[in-house]
């Protein structure tokens, strides 16, 4: 069963490739169609083929990589969820050897799947999600000439996704960890005709190197402290590296803590935290589902997953804890303010993505690696649902996705309306909610945690729901309510989706809603310790988790009042009084313009690591490659060679008298050498 979960995407995606290419081919028989005539999708479907139907050779493929790929999904999900409750509640642990893999020297890794409760919630999370944005995408990608290829590199996402959580060693989730990365640069740039697409790409790969690297480097790291990159032999023997350093740049450092950190700098670019975030909004630029996919259940939740599996290390490593606190619930309170001003309904999403994964990381940090995981859990379901039902409003409105140009869809769109208000409410906290469960629950152990910057994650955390129930509402409102903003023919063109892309909605609406009670007690309730059983570590001096249960009733309810504060604001300013909302932008002119370029990290970044980076690369290309390597190779000495033989080359006129007078002149120029220099002695 358990390799079925894992390689069935996998299959689904090379047939779906084989697929592709087949259609390529019957489309052009001369050779396999290299440009991509059109963004068929609806938010990239500008001057789309939007004829691909009827019973046209490519037509017919795309329904077979649709049906193959989106089926493999269905059975994957269902066994998925048998997994969870069997490992969860019944089985516990479970290990499936594949083949052996890597030996090279004392380094032996097999290739095997571990499968324990951590690995059974991301099993969930990730298949159902995936299965949920294969069948929605049916519909969305309907129009595009290239469904065959989307729908492979969507099962390719999820194969690689799934060997990281799967995995039983470091190297394995490296290769899960740059699988997904590479399938995440297929995705965003899959309207690949569209610069836009190609640049978003690859910002994104680009910014995860930087992360990769630092996780290389603690992979590294953990082989010389301990000699084996296998989960069971270096937690067994975590403990020995306790008080052991490595001497770097003339000091000694904790070799654990400084371990921890290069591999929290994997997290960081995985997981879009703050300094490594830049490519996170660009990512929009790829078709809805793939921001579905990425934002809820691959891609960003893999550093969380990552940090999470490799507990019983930053256990021992409180620094690093403090740092991974620092960056969760500075990322929290950043990427919420900037979503405060965006009017692109996809970025102000993506943003609050990037907040969400900031609260997760705050509570690893402070030892609440469960707590942590279940927002993970819930924000899957509310998040990939506004993802879709965003989609969904795209699709209405004819690819639009600036929200100044909306208003006034409620009661066009009215399922759509509904269940993106009930991801709306799980988002910002609202009582009884997926999220309401989780996110307060992190809130409650910053308070209680004991790191350094616990205290500052509470403040942060607290303040980011405020910012994060107006942007959330002030999305609803400019989007659902108020006049029609849009043209009078592109309202006339608004429909509510096919029932291909509402199904995926009413289930993801229903985890948004119940995920969080159904499923608190296993996760940071009383059934904790059976439902776990070991798969998340903690220190003998980590309460966290009985610890939250002090918090004081303020202090407990203080996130649901800055809710409605949030939404007060944003009814005031959208609904009430909308011509406050623009003088508020004009009076603040310096405040607002800050957080619409998104505190200028592009400008800065472009100004201290591309515009260097170009000037040393054109310094190269011209003088070094230009000047020394050609002006003194092909253009220099070897362009001298070639113009001396084709001198000598001359010569060769083919005449015997010509060869017999140039010995004549040889003969004679001897003899006079000889004359001349025998007359010297």
């Amino acid at each position: 069963m358990y390799s079925a979960i894992v390689f069935l995407p996998l299959l689904g995606a090379i047939l779906a490739g084989i697929v592709t290419l087949v259609g390529a081919h019957a489309r052009h028989p001369g050779g396999v169609d290299m440009q991509a005539n059109g963004n068929g999708g609806h938010d990239g479907g500008r001057g789309g083929d939007h004829g691909d139907h009827g019973h046209h050779p490519a037509a017919q493929g795309s329904r077979a990589a649709e049906l193959i790929t989106t089926g493999f999904m269905i059975i994957v999900a269902i066994l998925s969820w048998i997994a969870f409750f069997q490992v969860g509640m019944h089985d516990g642990d479970v290990q499936v050897s594949i083949m052996p893999w890597v030996v090279s020297g004392s380094l032996s890794v097999d290739w095997a799947l571990r499968i324990d409760t951590l690995t059974a919630v991301m099993l969930v999370v990730v298949n159902t999600v995936s299965t949920l944005v294969h069948v929605y995408s049916i519909g969305y990608m309907s129009h595009d000439p290239h469904r065959p290829r989307f729908f492979a590199y969507l099962s390719l996402f999820t194969f690689a996704m799934l060997m990281l959580v799967t995995s039983d060693n470091f190297l394995q989730m490296f290769f899960g960890w740059e699988g997904v990365g590479l399938a995440s640069y297929l995705l965003i740039g899959f309207w690949y005709q569209r610069p836009s697409a190609n640049a978003a790409a690859i910002k994104a790969f680009v910014v995860n190197r930087v992360g990769d690297f630092g996780f290389a480097l603690g992979i590294f790291g953990v082989f010389m402290l301990y000699g084996s990159i296998s989960f069971d032999a270096v937690f067994a023997n975590a403990a020995d590296a306790t008080g052991k350093t490595l001497y770097i740049f003339g000091t000694d450092i904790d070799a654990l803590t400084i371990i921890c950190l290069l591999l929290f700098m994997g997290a960081m670019g995985k997981s879009a935290q703050f300094l490594l975030h830049t490519w996170l909004p660009d990512a929009m630029e790829g078709p809805t589902p793939v921001s579905a996919l990425i934002h809820a259940a691959t891609m960003v939740t893999a550093g969380v997953f990552m940090v999470a599996r490799l507990s019983p290390l930053f256990e021992l490593a409180p620094v690093a804890l403090t740092f991974v606190t620092f960056i969760g619930a500075t990322t929290a309170f950043f990427a919420a303010t900037i979503g405060l001003v965006q009017n692109d309904i996809k970025r102000v999403i993506a943003y609050s993505t990037c907040s969400q994964l900031g609260y997760m990381f705050a509570a690893l940090g402070v030892g609440a690696y469960s707590a942590g995981i279940f927002h993970l859990f819930t924000h899957a379901f509310f998040k990939a649902l506004l993802f879709l039902c965003a989609g969904s409003v795209i699709h209405a409105m004819s690819d639009e996705q600036d929200m100044r140009k909306m208003g006034g869809l409620r009661k066009k769109i009215p399922l759509t309306f509904w269940t993106m208000l009930i991801g709306g409410l799980a988002l910002t906290g609202f009582p009884l909610t997926a999220g309401w469960v989780s996110k307060d629950a992190i809130i409650e152990m910053t308070f209680v945690g004991q790191n350094p910057m616990a205290g500052y994650a509470w403040g942060m955390t607290t303040f980011a729901a405020l910012l994060t129930a107006f942007y959330t509402w002030r999305q609803m409102f400019m989007t659902f309510f108020g006049k029609p903003r849009a043209s009078a023919e592109v309202m006339g063109h608004v429909h509510e989706s096919p029932w291909v892309m509402l199904v995926p909605l009413f289930v993801l609406a229903t985890g948004a809603l119940f995920a969080g009670l159904v499923f608190k007690d296993f996760f940071i309730g009383h059934d904790y310790a059976d439902f776990w059983r070991g798969a998340i570590f903690l220190g003998e001096e980590n309460h966290v988790l009985h610890d939250m249960h002090n918090v004081p009733f303020a202090i407990v309810w203080l996130p649901t009042l800055m809710m409605l504060i949030g939404f007060a604001i944003a009814w005031y300013l959208y609904i009430f009084n909308p011509s406050a909302a623009p003088a508020l932008a004009r009076q603040f002119d310096v405040l607002y313009r800050f957080l619409l370029n998104k505190w200028y990290f592009d400008e800065i970044y472009d100004f201290l690591f591309v515009r260097p980076a170009k000037w040393l690369g054109r310094f190269l290309w011209k003088k070094g490659d230009g000047w020394l390597i050609d002006g003194f190779g092909p253009d220099g000495v070897s362009a001298r060679v070639v113009d001396v033989t084709r001198k000598v080359v001359q010569l060769q006129t083919g005449y015997l008298y010509h060869y017999a007078f140039a010995m004549l002149i040889g003969v004679t120029a001897l003899i006079t050498w000889y004359m001349f220099a025998g007359g010297a002695h």
